[in-house]
């Protein structure tokens, strides 16, 4: 068990520049290029790795990384534009710009986004669980460099001084930078997948400023615990934050 690993820390992954799309964009299956497409895009929209106002990349990158042509990438951002999650603008400065904001809870959200899913989020929280665990367990086996360090610690500061509206954002963005610090791209996509599926939930419940102030307490646990090298206190760190955040869930679906 990597709790059980010595003092020893392993060399970290090989120095390279930040990538937070790295844990989504990723090939799609050749049978459902447009769904899996709008899909991926939907990541990087809800997860925040792309937030409102800010401009998705160039088809030039998007389609090589997603393993798709120009024509399917352009029919699902089309897709999203109808629905209102981007919008294209033309001339030297254009692109597609996301236009989706977390929406704030209404009543009856959680009720109408939880129809169906109730009996599948036991299994989706025991999922987050093993590999947020298993990728804070291994980043602290991990030797970082300054920059990786400096990277993680920016990543926590920043949702940690997050108002409510960019929270959950905020939030999911640390989770990844964790996972993608690894250098196990396998690792972080799994970790952005378990995320997605609790994203829509976490969306239609309140954030509540108590519970931001108490998760900041702990994603600074984590972050020392990572820096320390102690995969024991990591794994602790991040079991207590998540038991939080389904303590929340359950609350609001009973």
């Amino acid at each position: 068990m990597l709790s059980e690993i010595d003092d020893h820390r392993v060399p970290g992954p090989p120095e390279a520049p930040a990538d937070p799309l790295a844990a989504v964009l990723r090939p799609v299956r050749a049978g459902n290029a447009f769904e899996e497409t709008v899909e991926r895009l939907l990541q990087i929209i809800k997860l925040g790795v792309v937030a409102h106002g800010e401009r998705l990349p160039p088809e030039r990158e998007l389609a090589p990384r997603l393993g798709i042509s120009r024509v399917t990438l352009r029919e699902a951002i089309r897709a999203l534009q109808q629905e209102g999650y981007v919008e294209s603008r033309r001339g030297r400065s254009g692109g597609t710009f996301v236009t989706y904001r977390t929406p704030r809870p209404r009543s009856g959200d959680l009720a109408r986004v939880a129809e169906g899913q109730v009996g599948r989020l036991t299994d989706a929280l025991t999922y987050r669980m093993a590999v947020e665990t298993g990728a804070a367990q291994l980043l602290a086996t991990m030797e970082l460099t300054e920059a990786q360090a400096a990277r993680l610690r920016r990543a926590q500061q920043e949702a940690n001084a997050a108002g409510e509206a960019d929270y959950r954002r905020l939030d999911a963005r640390f989770h990844l930078t964790v996972a993608e610090l690894t250098g196990s791209t396998l690792l972080a996509t799994a970790c952005a997948d378990a995320r997605m599926r609790v994203t829509d939930l976490l969306n239609a419940i309140p954030v509540l400023q108590r519970n931001i102030e108490h998760s900041a307490v702990q994603h600074e646990a984590i972050v020392n615990a990572v820096l320390a090298g102690d995969p024991e206190a990591a794994r602790r760190a991040v079991v207590e934050h998540l038991e939080g955040t389904a303590a929340l869930l359950r609350g609001f679906l009973a």
